[in-house]
């Protein structure tokens, strides 16, 4: 009996690898550690018929492959969504991108002069090697707003001091930002262009939310005769000689399961994977795995008695008086994650580490700090909220240390060895990749599959592989 291709995790990475191979006529088994969704972080989770997105989830990609495997799986279901998003810092909201003269405007005439001073000091004395986070953003932006705008929101994200965090992630996450062009287009009286790849002003959107595609991914993969089966957690992952032979693992319940396959594919954290292997990896491989941290995150859903409550689709919170880093307007995302147009949902969010005071706190505790926040910050009053519930994601996002390249170095060197074993993904590569990012590494991993040879490592790096549609081949 022929051995299937065996995927492990249902994320985005995990479903297109899926999707790619079962419509080339191969059998496909996926495993999925959660028990009830499928779709990783890009899940929609859904209590007393509230849709909630777990993140916010944009679906835009300048690859034409990505875009047209999302139309492949979900043709008619999707919405075209306006961006609106603020900044919200001392009692003040900012439009985010930064426009620089509603910004002057709002933070006064003393604090712009010292804005503008610290941008011509960093542009004339840049600040060399440029190896952190806060290096990147001062060269670009001056001290001053870095303080104002960026560091306290992206030490809310990671729990790191931003003099911790890669150079890499801004060059990733921020790059073609320019204070500089905003300074110019706000004199002209125009809005400057968002020109880093994050900051489009309209996407597309799944109308009842981000895990409508990969629920419908899933259905379509099982119509094609292949399996995702859900409460299957990889346990060991047993190789010899020949490459990946087989999995085991469990499900809820304490049942063992085994499944062997001819090709492997991973979007499971990089760590576990490394640490699941049996035989274990040399000794400077499994240092290196322990070695990789993650940013885990949970989030606050809030049914609020009120129709409209902010016209945001997302607000980022920079205030370092309250804990949430972000809050998601799903209403705003589409119209058909609320029930009831009487009421909005909102997703306060907030970011953490397993094990740590918000992860562990009640369910009870952790809504009484969300209404309250939100209350703090002038969003809704108490006796608005209906209702509430907790959505808690561990792994959220690969930090980007100043270590991570070093640690990803000696796994890749290691991983490369296999012959059937491909990591693709988020958390699979410790990459952070948006969601098409991560669906392109499944695509070529897919093809290496089926005789290709393309670099899955490759994909975001410098955020540029693929952003004008294109992908090479490493021969």
């Amino acid at each position: 009996m022929a051995k299937p291709i065996v995927i492990m995790g249902a994320g985005p990475a995990g479903l297109t690898a899926a999707w790619e191979l079962a419509r080339a006529g191969h059998e496909v088994v996926v495993w999925e550690a959660d028990p009830v969704y499928v779709g990783g972080l890009s899940r929609t989770v859904q209590a007393e018929n509230f849709r909630f997105d777990i993140g916010g989830h944009r679906f835009f990609s300048q690859s034409p492959e990505v875009n047209e495997v999302w139309r492949q799986i979900m043709p008619d279901d999707f919405i075209d969504c306006p961006r609106l998003s603020r900044i919200y810092y001392k009692g003040k909201y900012f439009n985010y991108p930064l426009e620089a003269m509603e910004s002057f405007l709002k933070l006064g005439l003393f604090e712009t002069i010292r804005i503008v001073l610290s941008y011509i000091h960093a542009r004339l004395f840049p600040i060399k090697p440029e190896l952190t986070f806060a290096q990147w953003v001062t060269n670009r932006f001056g001290k001053r707003l870095f303080q104002i705008f960026f560091k306290s929101y992206t030490e809310k994200v990671w729990g790191i001091s931003c003099d911790e965090i890669s150079a890499d992630w801004a060059a990733q996450r921020i790059k073609g930002l320019s204070l500089r062009e905003a300074i110019i287009s706000a004199f002209k009286g125009k809005k400057a262009a968002p020109t880093a790849k994050t900051l489009i002003r309209n996407f597309f959107y799944p109308r009842l939310g981000p895990g409508q595609m990969w629920e419908t991914a899933t259905v379509k993969i099982t119509e094609m005769g292949s399996k995702v089966i859900l409460d299957r957690t990889v346990q060991t992952i047993h190789w010899d000689e020949t490459g990946v032979t087989h999995v085991t693992g469990t499900n809820l319940q304490g049942e063992f399961f085994q499944q062997e396959g001819t090709h492997f594919i991973s979007s499971i954290p990089l760590k576990e994977l490394m640490l699941s292997l049996d035989p274990p990896p040399p000794k400077d491989v499994i240092a290196a795995a322990k070695a990789l941290r993650y940013r885990d995150f949970l989030t606050v859903c809030l049914v609020v008695n009120r129709a409209k409550v902010f016209p945001d689709t997302w607000i980022y919170i920079h205030d370092p008086t309250v804990k949430v880093g972000r809050v998601q307007n799903y209403k705003n995302w589409s119209a058909a994650m609320v029930p009831d147009p009487k009421l909005t949902s909102l997703g306060m969010e907030y970011f953490c580490f397993e094990g740590d005071g918000l992860w562990t706190a009640s369910d009870y505790d952790l809504a009484q700090l969300a209404i309250g926040e939100a209350v703090q910050i002038g969003l809704i009053e108490k006796d608005e909220v209906k209702d509430a519930f907790v959505v808690r994601m561990p792994k959220a996002y690969p930090i980007y240390d100043q270590e991570y390249q070093k640690h990803l170095k000696v796994i890749r060197s290691w991983v490369s060895l296999f012959s059937n074993l491909q990591p693709v993904g988020r958390n699979g590569m410790h990459h952070y990749n948006n969601q098409d990012h991560s669906m392109m590494t499944a695509m070529l991993a897919a093809r290496n599959i089926q005789g290709e040879r393309y670099d899955c490592w490759e994909v975001n790096t410098e955020a540029e592989y693929h952003e004008a549609g294109e992908v090479d081949s490493k021969h």
